[in-house]
C-alpha cells in the first residue's frame, strides 16, 4: 500500500531583474508560517530578463502559481501583458502584483498604498519632490496627488518625467533644491550597487533638516547613506524595508483574504540577507 501523496502547495513569487537581493521570500515565507499556512503556500524568487517577461508570466499558473509580485524593471511590462486591470493599476500605468485565476492573469498595484502606509503622517498638502519617473515613481506620485500634495518630480532623463507629470500630475525639475521641500522620495535605482547619492542624483547632504521626511525606496544590509545623511541633519526617514513590509502586506492579504502579521514581515525582512 502506497502512501498518500502530499498535496502540492500553491505557490507565489516575485519577479525581477535583478531579483537576488529580495527580501521578499524571507518576508512573505515567515507571514505564512505565521499563519500556519507554510505547509500549504510557499513564495520564490524569479529572476527572469525583461525579453522573457511575458513567456515566464504565461507559463506560471500551470505550474501551480496563484500569483506574482513584480519589481525592476518589470513594472510596467506587466500591466501590458495582464488581461484585467485594477483601477489602481490603470491609473498608476504600472502593476507589482499579479494574480492567476478563472484563466486570467489580474494586475493590481499594491505601491502607492503601501508607500502612504509607510509614512509617519498623511503628507496633505506637502511640497515632495519625486526621484526617479519609473514604475515605482508613477505609484508614490499617483499617491501622493490624491492626498493633495504639491508634487515636482526629477529624472535624469527630463522627458521621461515631463511624461509622468502629464499623466499623473506634479511638475517637471530640472535642478531641485534639496531644502525646499517637506517630502523627498528616492524612487530610482542609485544606491542599489553602492553609488553614491550626491553624485548621481540632484540632493545636497547639508540641504537636509528638520520638518523633513526622506523616504528611499532602495534597501540593503544597512540603512543607505541617503537616508544616513538626511538623519544626520534632523530629519525623518523611511527606508525601503518599511515600504516592501506594506506594500506587500496589501498583497497577502489579496491573494489570502487574512490580514498579515506586519510586525513577523517586518522582522524577517530586516533580517534578510
Amino acid at each position: 500500500m502506497t502512501a498518500e501523496a502530499a498535496p502540492a502547495r500553491q505557490r507565489l513569487a516575485v519577479l525581477g531583474y535583478p531579483v537576488s537581493h529580495s527580501r521578499s521570500p524571507a518576508m512573505h515565507n515567515a507571514a505564512l508560517a505565521a499563519l500556519g499556512l507554510d505547509g500549504e503556500w510557499h513564495y520564490e524568487a524569479i529572476e527572469v530578463a525583461p525579453d522573457r517577461l511575458e513567456e515566464r508570466v504565461r507559463a506560471m499558473p500551470a505550474e501551480g502559481f496563484v500569483g506574482a509580485n513584480v519589481t525592476v524593471p518589470h513594472k510596467t511590462a506587466a500591466l501590458a501583458l495582464a488581461d484585467s486591470l485594477s483601477e489602481v493599476a490603470r491609473e498608476i500605468g504600472a502593476a507589482n502584483t499579479l494574480t492567476f485565476e478563472d484563466g486570467e492573469i489580474r494586475a493590481d498595484n499594491s505601491d502607492g498604498v503601501g508607500f502612504l502606509a509607510a509614512l509617519p503622517a498623511s503628507p496633505g498638502r506637502s511640497r515632495a519632490l519625486v526621484l526617479g519617473a519609473g514604475g515605482a515613481a508613477r505609484a508614490v506620485v499617483w499617491a501622493l496627488g490624491r492626498e493633495g500634495a504639491e508634487i515636482e518630480v526629477w529624472n535624469r532623463t527630463g522627458l521621461r518625467s515631463q511624461n509622468l507629470c502629464a499623466e499623473l500630475g506634479g511638475t517637471p525639475v530640472a535642478d531641485p533644491a534639496t531644502s525646499r521641500y517637506e517630502l523627498i522620495v528616492n524612487t530610482t535605482a542609485v544606491g542599489m550597487q553602492g553609488e553614491d547619492p550626491f553624485s548621481e542624483l540632484p540632493l545636497e547632504a547639508d540641504g537636509f533638516g528638520g520638518g523633513q521626511v526622506v523616504v528611499d525606496l532602495v534597501y540593503g544590509d544597512g540603512s543607505s547613506r541617503l537616508l544616513s545623511a538626511a538623519a544626520a541633519r534632523g530629519a525623518a526617514t523611511v527606508d525601503g524595508i518599511e515600504v516592501l513590509v506594506r506594500q506587500g502586506a496589501r498583497s497577502l492579504q489579496g491573494w489570502l483574504g487574512v490580514e498579515p502579521p506586519l510586525e513577523v514581515m517586518r522582522e524577517a525582512a530586516r533580517g534578510a540577507c
